[in-house]
């Protein structure tokens, strides 16, 4: 990967009064796996379709190695899309499918029988040729759209939820597949879910969108471990927030007092935070229990969710707050509901937020 193939630039769109994207400005490199992350109406999948062409910007620019494509025709940016639903044409062959976009290109039939071949290898769909798309599973009727959007090498492909229809075993199978297959092409993919575990394990670089705007964009570790924003903490992994009622900072961080007096002293902070209420981030795999129970957070313990390889502890604090722990089930062992106990957690594993 190198530079920036394709710059979003001040991209917004509003239908009427409604603001769907304000001000979202985006470069990705040639090459790269790029996720737009998000809840339903965040405005992840209409920046996706502006870039396809489908709907004009209200204002803002996107190029592709510098040169506009608005006013383009979706057709002639020769840019790929696999939808959620397959869109296949029911009456052609898998391989008549995969053909399409070349047929309609004019390219000569031995580049495009060739070409079918190769991409139903890269699939891994060889030998169904001459079947319907009725005589496919959901799974393999999404590879043949893959396949066809590929067909004519596009320089970048557009994927907007495309595993959502499919159950969860299936999922994972496939993004497998889609992984395999961007390192094998090195196409650059523009990629739209709502799901925050097929964004951490398909993407180079997730951009997590909320309310029309990007909150932030980065690798899966950093949004995990380091987020910009309460709401990208909330909606990257699970997280406890807990109310804090007194700061006092000192050389770049902080000690903050909760509800019941608890204090946790090393808290990171921002030199930009202003004035006003405060939580504190803990995610739930960062809290261990204090073996002599005096020292910590004091919390009484709730229900306990075996998990296999893991165990889940609802537990609740002295002002009434649930929390979660989660960890390896042997040190659930003996923990029980009603028991009176604490947890603690490493400050560097914790975050103050508005």
């Amino acid at each position: 990967m190198s530079g920036s193939y394709l710059s979003i630039r001040q991209f917004r769109k509003a239908f009427g009064a409604i603001v769907a994207v304000d001000d979202v400005s985006l470069d990705v490199k040639q090459g790269e796996f790029l996720t737009f992350l998000g809840p339903s109406g965040s405005g992840k999948s209409t920046t996706l379709y502006a870039v396809a062409g489908f709907d004009d910007p209200t204002g803002g620019d996107i190029l592709i190695q510098g040169k506009s494509i608005l006013g383009t025709a979706p057709h002639r940016r020769n840019i790929g899309m696999v939808f959620q639903r397959y869109t296949l044409f029911p009456h052609l062959t898998v391989a008549e499918n995969v053909a399409f976009p070349l047929r309609v290109r004019r390219r000569p039939a031995a580049e495009i029988a060739a070409k079918v071949k190769d991409m139903l290898a890269l699939v891994r769909l060889s030998g169904f040729d001459d079947r319907l798309p009725a005589q496919l599973s959901g799974g393999q009727q999404q590879r043949v759209a893959l396949a066809r959007a590929l067909a004519y090498d596009p320089p970048v492909l557009l994927m907007d939820e495309p595993l959502s229809a499919l159950d969860k075993k299936l999922r994972e199978e496939i993004q497998v597949e889609i992984r395999r297959i961007h390192q094998e092409t090195g196409v650059t993919i523009l990629y739209v879910t709502h799901d925050q575990e097929e964004a951490l394990r398909l993407s180079d670089r997730i951009a997590v969108f909320n309310h029309g705007r990007i909150e932030q964009v980065g690798l899966g570790k950093e949004l995990y471990e380091t987020p910009a924003t309460r709401f990208v903490a909330g909606f990257i992994g699970d997280s406890n927030f807990l109310p804090v009622v007194d700061v006092k900072r000192s050389n770049g961080s902080a000690a903050v007092t909760l509800p019941d007096g608890t204090v946790v002293d090393g808290v990171p902070v921002n030199a930009e935070e202003t004035a006003g209420s405060k939580e504190l981030m803990v995610r739930p795999q960062a809290l261990r229990f204090v073996p002599d129970g005096k020292n910590g957070l004091p919390v009484k313990v709730k229900d306990v969710t075996y998990l296999g390889d893991s165990a889940t502890v609802l537990m609740e604090t002295k002002w009434g707050q649930d929390v979660w722990l989660r960890g390896p089930a042997v040190n659930s062992a003996g923990i029980t509901s009603g028991a009176a106990l604490s947890v603690e957690w490493q400050s560097t594993d914790c975050r103050l937020f508005e």
